[in-house]
């Protein structure tokens, strides 16, 4: 099954990230190379949605979907989407976002103009670091992945990783800046040239 940038090999949904956001070449260049720290953007408010989220569903792990643009210093995120996690095995210590679920948030992306720029979930009283199971089930190359420490029912800290590389074969997370702003808009948005 092929929609726009998403693929169902036996049962796991791989997007490449890059064709189905369109990236900019910059920001295609550094998820394909990596080696400089990328940042990704986005509101207070939908930096609180993604705690909270992991909050609400502790002991479990909570997990969702970023929507965003791709700018020329990575990602603005405009919204957190959350979604089931449909993991029925581990549900503590693992998630898993139904095909059907993540084709529905992608329509609904595609209908804000937006794009999936990543996933994000928490870990229960486990540090805010992706784990092998994390990394062997990241498949979106160019997109962020957010992990959110939730320890004894309280956000504690929040980790973002670039998924970086050329192919499945060679992907890897990178470290990845968040900056929270306090404002709606994406960087630079708004700014008149200086007139000559």
């Amino acid at each position: 099954m092929s929609v726009r940038g998403v693929a169902q090999l036996r049962g796991i949904v791989y997007v490449d990230c890059d064709r189905a956001a369109g990236f900019r070449e910059e920001v295609f260049k550094r998820a394909r190379e990596g080696g400089i720290q990328s940042a990704m953007r986005m509101t207070r408010a939908v930096y609180e949605t993604i705690r909270a989220h992991g909050v609400e569903t502790y002991p479990y792990e909570s997990c969702g979907a970023l929507l965003g643009r791709s700018t020329p210093h990575g990602w603005w995120i405009e919204a957190a989407v959350k979604a089931v996690n449909s993991r029925t095995e581990s549900p503590k210590n693992q998630y898993q976002i139904a095909p059907a679920e993540l084709v529905k948030i992608e329509r609904e992306a595609r209908r804000r103009g937006l794009s999936i720029a990543g996933f994000y979930h928490s870990h229960p009283d486990h540090p805010a670091q992706w784990s092998p199971t994390d990394f062997a089930e990241a498949h979106w190359l160019g997109c962020c992945y957010v992990i959110t420490e939730v320890g004894q029912g309280k956000a504690i800290v929040t980790n973002s990783f670039l998924l970086a590389g050329r192919s499945e074969e060679d992907k890897r997370f990178e470290p990845e800046r968040i900056e929270v702003a306090e404002t709606v808009e994406p960087p630079g948005a708004g700014i008149e040239s200086p007139k000559t």
